[in-house]
């Protein structure tokens, strides 16, 4: 979780994972300082899809909780996650 310190990824990389880390964590740090290296990276248009995909993302994943669908449940190279049913849902009513 050290990414601002890692040389492994680029600078504009870090910005993005900076405001992920507001988005989901800490809005605080998304001050004056923090916007004006996203402006230097990104495009508004490009933030307002960044900023979609990483809501919408952790949004899913606080979903998938709701449902009792634990890690591994569903598989990325199955057709699992086209939901062929409603098993897996322990009972809840959707």
């Amino acid at each position: 979780m050290n990414f601002a310190d890692s040389d492994k990824f680029t600078e504009r990389e870090k910005v993005a994972l900076t405001y992920t880390s507001a988005i989901a964590w800490n809005s605080e740090i998304a001050d004056d300082a923090l916007w004006a290296k996203l402006y230097e990276h990104f495009t508004i248009d490009e933030l307002v899809e960044l900023g979609f995909f990483i809501g919408l993302t952790l949004g899913q994943q606080r979903w998938i909780k709701t449902l009792g669908i634990e890690h591994g449940n569903v598989l990325g190279d199955t057709a699992a996650g086209l939901a062929p049913s409603l098993e897996g849902l322990k009972g809840h009513q959707l």
